[in-house]
């Protein structure tokens, strides 16, 4: 593996004159691809993200070749692969230059990134950091050095094993299973074994009010959908899971924020608000809050259920996190479900966190009522779920192995908060909670998390910037941090270059005053 640190020639250009565009590519002689696909790939990347501006100036093929530690005939193929695909220009005794590119990509589609640029007057010579790029990135193909911006945890921490094992299981059942429709509300062993598994959370919820999705995602939308119309009021925690901001948002929403406090919302915020706009519904994570991993106080899950019931509105309780939490009489852990028992709440839960994301297994518990609109409205959607993931998920709760591997998580993940907290505040930064469960950490950087985000990610690394969690999405110095994926040192190296520096003199200021 070559080192990814950017030539100390290279700077941003656009200051002055044209000079070297940043460039990190990750190069391996031991993936079967090519080195000269591995760069085009790289660069090609960048050029999409808007990390190499249109006019940037590329390293020479000398200088490219020796940061990289490769030939300069790799560069020169490379470079002439990007001239023939569009991304590069050569120019004569100058160099390679990243070339103004059409709005069209080359499928003759419009550019995502092309868009917004053309809609926002003034703004297309900046990357726009939105929802939509970081789930954007959180997907790429190419590898990231870290993800510490992610919401999911490394799959060498999960269960593959168990994974493949009940998939081949499933695999030896009658050939039907795999080539039929599911049932419209679910595998009906699985719901069987959620009843199960929601009792133990003290929600009373039989297999008739459980309805399977594909993941916590589908099931918001669902939600939405059977029960808003376009102008109706949403509420979200602020700070709060992005992706559904821009989903509501499409479906002609209006989402407003309710501040989050360390033990649930801003109760008399909730009160305020809920007179002036009669919200349709209140989604709120009760249980490690994404992002800060706090948990609603029992005497704040009252307050909320007495204001839902006076305004009118209904409680969609996203409990994505729910294994992460040890509960029982290790941690207290308040759930509106089991107070409410489904009677003004919906349940969201799922295993994409901890178990597979890929299999993308996710449930929904309500009413008896409720349950069957919402199947129906599933069967609109998408006809029935994957009755394949369904059933691997059902042998791995049915056989007691979930639990373990549950256990095992919560342990490790334990672990690395410790020291990843007493890391993020020797660099200067605040965590705004210390949370005593759960994978994410909600630190103040104290300077605008936005920026850092795009110097980051011109080094491999994905962040996820506080403004990303507000509906408002305004500048921030908040961030998220993923603790499983901060056992990397190359974001502690960028987070230490960047911050660094700034704490020490801090430091310095404050022995001084």
């Amino acid at each position: 593996m070559t080192n990814t640190r950017p030539h100390p020639a290279v700077r941003r250009a656009g200051r002055g004159k044209a000079t070297p565009a940043p460039m990190a590519p990750l190069l391996s002689r031991e993936t079967g691809e090519s080195l000269i696909d591995q760069i085009v790939r790289s660069v090609a990347m960048r050029i999409d993200d808007k990390l190499l501006r249109s006019g940037a100036r590329m390293p020479s093929i000398r200088q490219f070749a020796t940061t990289h530690g490769v030939s300069c005939f790799t560069v020169v193929a490379s470079y002439d692969k990007l001239v023939a695909q569009g991304y590069l220009e050569s120019r004569r005794g100058a160099g390679f230059f990243v070339r103004e590119r059409s709005p069209l990509n080359g499928h003759g589609r419009l550019n995502a990134d092309a868009g917004v640029a053309l809609a926002e007057t003034g703004a297309a010579a900046h990357q726009k950091l939105d929802v939509v790029w970081l789930v954007r990135n959180m997907f790429r193909q190419s590898p990231l050095q870290a993800a510490p911006g992610s919401g999911v945890l490394p799959a060498e921490w999960l269960d593959g094993p168990a994974v493949a094992n009940a998939l081949r299981a499933v695999s030896r059942q009658n050939p039907s299973v795999l080539l039929n429709y599911g049932a419209p509300q679910g595998f009906l062993p699985l719901r069987q074994q959620l009843q199960l598994k929601l009792a133990e959370l003290e929600i009373d919820a039989p297999p008739e009010n459980i309805v399977t999705t594909v993941g916590v995602t589908q099931a918001l939308d669902l939600v939405a959908r059977e029960f808003t119309r376009p102008g109706d009021t949403v509420f979200v925690d602020d700070p709060a899971w992005f992706l559904m901001f821009g989903s509501f948002a499409a479906m002609g929403l209006n989402v407003v924020g309710i501040p989050r406090l360390p033990d649930g919302p801003d109760i008399d915020r909730l009160a305020q608000l809920a007179a002036v706009h009669k919200p349709r519904l209140f989604i709120i994570n009760s249980v490690l809050h994404n992002p800060t991993s706090s948990s609603l106080s029992a005497a704040k899950a009252f307050q909320v259920l007495r204001l839902a019931e006076e305004h009118g509105f209904t409680i969609v309780e996203d409990d994505i996190y729910c294994d992460l939490h040890p509960g029982g009489a290790v941690q207290a852990a308040t759930r509106l479900a089991a107070l409410d028992q489904l009677r003004r709440v919906i349940y969201l839960s799922g295993f994409s966190k901890s178990l597979s994301a890929n299999l993308r297994v996710g449930f929904i518990a309500t009413s008896a009522e409720w349950a069957r609109r919402l199947a129906d409205r599933k069967m609109l959607a998408t006809l029935t779920t994957s009755e394949i993931g369904e059933r691997v998920v059902y042998k791995i709760l049915s056989e007691g192995l979930y639990r373990k591997h549950a256990d095992r998580i919560r342990a490790r993940l334990d672990e690395v908060r410790v020291r990843t907290i007493r890391q993020v505040e020797r660099l200067g930064m605040r965590v705004e909670v210390a949370p005593p469960a759960g994978m994410f950490l909600w630190v103040d950087t104290g300077r605008d998390t936005n920026a850092l985000t795009e110097r980051a990610m011109a080094e491999g690394l994905l962040l996820a910037p506080g403004s990303l969690f507000s509906p408002h999405q305004l500048p921030s110095t908040m961030m998220r941090l993923n603790v499983a994926a901060m056992q990397d040192a190359a974001p502690w190296r960028f987070l230490e270059r960047e911050l660094g520096e700034r704490h020490a003199q801090m430091q310095v200021l404050k022995s001084v005053l």
